[in-house]
């Protein structure tokens, strides 16, 4: 059993190079997990200093590494955004004027290495089952003999661990975090690297900063072996984290995830409307938990008064629900059932709007 007092102390030896201070005393150290064999923690470091920070993490690893009985050993590299100055009102132009020379938006540059296409599950609000849905596309994707991955990008309720019945943390080999291979999926999600009860107690920055780390320093694929589709699951809304992963990484198509009642569907336009601000393709719209006790129908509207594809709708189902909490998606677990062949349906018309 590893001794949380003996690892602190190991962290401590490591010197901040800014502060002449161990790595604990100066702060950088934050959500420090240690398990039987285990141990890692997100190493915050100042905006724009992550270059100097690199050595100090990996002799953080090497410091965890060394100590008898640890198994395995993750510290995850953040840079905090600097704060941005209150902004001076001034006269200026008018809008119409300054539109002209306003510069584009940020071109994404951080593409994950080896992979063909970067599919965003997205919703406007939690409770409307991505998460259940971006699994269960996963597989549908991976039955068509597709080589398949899921990011689980919500920090602040991971729930790709119980979904696919991963747990422990992920090795960490040639600079790279292996990801965990569970029903044919490549899968990686910050709830792999912390404990089942911990909370997530991280500014928008942060939790940004580590979506971007787990999406492109994770080995997804190979030269040999490219990975076919990347599926992300983003966290519910329009926030801060998902502009910034958005804008940062290159995605070739989102798919909105909705229930059919109005208060669900006027948040998936939220959505919609920040994908189109970000040149983000909208692939379509799917309508989960559709039948008597939710409503049935409103998503394909939408989809029509939004001019995108409707991808299909799903029954509010037991059996969905029963999966997950085991571990299993139900397109792997009953792969000739109704709800199967309906998440079949919507993953062939996202195969086409990829153009895989």
């Amino acid at each position: 059993m590893i001794d949380r007092t003996a690892v602190i102390a190991a962290l401590d030896a490591v010197i901040d190079p800014k502060s002449g201070q161990g790595l604990i005393a100066a702060g950088l150290v934050q959500g420090l997990t240690v398990a039987e064999d285990r141990a890692g923690f997100v190493m915050e470091a100042p905006a724009g200093e992550t270059a100097i920070y690199a050595p100090v993490r990996d002799a953080a690893e090497a410091a965890l590494k060394a100590m008898p009985g640890m198994a395995r050993v993750s510290v995850v590299l953040t840079a905090e955004t600097a704060p941005a100055a209150a902004p001076r009102r001034t006269a200026g132009l008018s809008k119409a004027a300054t539109d002209q020379g306003r510069p584009k938006a940020p071109v994404p540059t951080e593409r994950p290495a080896h992979v063909k296409r970067v599919l965003a599950v997205a919703s406007g609000k939690g409770g409307v089952g991505k998460s259940t849905v971006a699994v269960n596309l996963a597989a549908a994707l991976a039955a068509r003999g597709l080589a398949v991955g899921v990011l689980d990008a919500d920090v602040y309720g991971p729930s790709l661990p119980t979904m696919l019945g991963l747990s422990g943390q992920p090795d960490y080999v040639d600079g790279a975090i292996v990801p965990h291979v569970a029903h044919g999926l490549k899968a990686m999600s910050v709830g792999l690297l912390t404990k089942a009860d911990d909370a997530m107690i991280w500014r928008g920055p942060m939790a940004s900063q580590a979506i971007a780390q787990m999406l492109t320093q994770t080995r997804w694929g190979t030269e040999e072996a490219p990975l076919d589709v990347l599926v992300v699951d983003l966290p519910p809304g329009t926030g801060d984290v998902q502009l910034t992963l958005i804008q940062k990484t290159p995605l070739d198509g989102a798919v909105i995830v909705s229930t059919p009642q109005e208060v669900a569907l006027a948040d998936a336009r939220r959505a919609h409307t920040l994908f189109q601000r970000v040149k983000v393709p909208t692939l379509g719209l799917i309508e989960n938990m559709s039948g008597p006790v939710f409503g049935q129908g409103g998503a394909e509207a939408e989809a029509k008064r939004l001019g995108v594809v409707f991808l299909g709708d799903l029954p509010l189902d037991a059996a969905l629900r029963q999966a997950g909490d085991a571990g299993q998606p139900l397109v792997s677990a009953e792969p000739e059932g109704e709800v199967a062949q309906r998440f079949a349906a919507v993953a062939a018309r996202v195969v086409e709007g990829l153009s895989l």
